[in-house]
């Protein structure tokens, strides 16, 4: 009962939809090295590409950048100080050759360290089945990696743990042809397109409905003529939260749009993260899901996104809970939403309840299979101690929402709630 709860919970509600153009591009260096060669890898063709977005007008629009951010990160060989200081600089290098384009504040630049980028490489390896002995390799380096995320000490350095592995032999397979790919720094760039102050205002261009006009002349002739009404195109769309997560301390958001002929489609995302180490208190949890829905009933023949739908969805997500005691761990440690991280699919219904002009409280409930593998542990000290991995098949409530939903768009309103038309 305890692990039915727990997972009817992990219910999900909102996509964020970004105003922002973003981009990216992957710099390669040389080991030790700080300065930027244009002959390796492909950094001539994707510094090109950077360029050319700072300095080139879009139609009559620019774009102008918000924020540059530089993630460096290092192969397992050298120290973790010297790493950092090569990350630094090279984020500084890449900075001052982009200022040649365009001019780059200070306050927009922003660096990060990864430090031995374990998780990069045991990618690498997943990657590449000419690794010797790799599963074994495989399964040292997720151990490494769980150890340096949980702060888990042990004795003797990592890198040698690697190094006398298997007589190292998978150790110089990855020298030579794995760690040169993670002696890189990613440059994240965002932009925003405003107004070219360069280029002609457009005309404006409206597409009205046409309302005809009967003027009667003095000999009762009867005349003719048009006059042009501008009208707006409906469009019908919905921002919401659910409120039980917000209840739970778990922040989310979702985004749904009218596809027409009562058709929908409707994504969500949520992440919480919080923990108290002290205590070893962890609720943490992010993830997100995507329904096709179709509308019926009185009330959605009437108006867009509301009364009754049924659905198809998918959801997929990671979690760690522990409150002290035994905590429950979904998806791989050290690794990402994607790294055999949870899955659920299923049937849904719901009904959209009109409260407001622009408000409405939709009440879903899903039911379908959810899968993956999950991990329990034990806290004991400082450390956290492996106890059983599991695989979840668990066949019943898996997705519950009571949503505040925001209604926006040209036409999307309600007649009868919060004033009339």
């Amino acid at each position: 009962m305890k692990r039915l709860a727990l997972f009817t919970l992990l219910l999900y509600c909102g996509m964020a939809s970004a105003q922002e153009i973003r981009d990216s591009v992957k710099i390669v260096f040389r080991q030790s090295k700080i300065d930027l060669n244009m002959n390796l890898g492909n950094n001539k063709s994707a510094l090109e590409r950077i360029a050319d977005s700072l300095k080139t007008r879009h139609e009559d629009s620019i774009l102008k950048l918000k924020r540059i951010h530089v993630v460096g990160g290092a192969s397992p060989e050298g120290s973790v100080p010297f790493n950092n200081w090569l990350s630094v600089n090279r984020a500084n290098v890449l900075f001052n050759y982009l200022s040649k384009y365009n001019d780059l504040p200070e306050e927009l630049k922003t660096t990060e360290f990864l430090g031995r980028d374990w998780n990069g490489l045991i990618q690498l390896v997943e990657n590449d089945d000419k690794v010797p002995y790799r599963n074994e390799t495989l399964e040292l380096l997720r151990k490494i990696a769980y150890e340096v995320k949980h702060g888990i000490k042990t004795s003797g350095d990592k890198l040698r743990r690697i190094q006398r592995f298997k007589g190292g032999v998978p150790y110089r397979y990855m020298y030579k042809n794995l760690f040169p790919t993670l002696r890189a720094s990613r440059l994240y760039l965002w932009y925003e397109k405003v107004p070219d102050p360069l280029a002609p205002p457009k005309p404006i261009m409206l597409k009205p409905d046409t309302v005809t006009i009967v003027i009667h002349d003095t000999i009762n002739n009867i005349v003719h003529d048009t006059l042009y009404i501008e009208k707006c195109c409906p469009f019908y769309m919905g921002i919401k939260t659910n409120m039980l997560y917000d209840a739970l301390l778990v922040p989310n958001i979702g985004v749904e749009f009218y596809l027409g002929k009562n058709w929908s489609i409707v994504a969500n995302w949520m992440y919480a993260w919080w923990k108290t180490d002290r205590h070893h208190r962890y609720w943490r949890v992010y993830g997100g899901d995507i329904a096709v829905r179709k509308w019926f009933g009185k009330a959605a023949k009437e108006k867009p996104l509301t009364g009754h739908h049924i659905g198809l969805y998918g959801q997929v997500l990671t979690y760690d809970f522990e409150w002290g005691g035994r905590g429950y761990m979904a998806g791989e440690p050290g690794g990402t939403i994607f790294d055999r991280a949870n899955y659920a699919f299923g049937a849904e219904y719901g009904y959209s309840l009109p409260i407001a002009r622009r408000l409405n409280i939709d009440f879903t409930i899903g039911v379908g299979y959810m899968g993956g593998k999950y991990y329990e542990y034990l806290p004991e000290d400082d450390c956290y101690v492996w106890q059983a991995t599991k695989n979840r098949h668990w066949v019943g409530p898996t997705k519950a929402e009571v949503s505040l939903v925001w209604l926006i768009g040209c036409d999307n309103y309600n007649r009868k709630k919060g004033g009339n038309k």
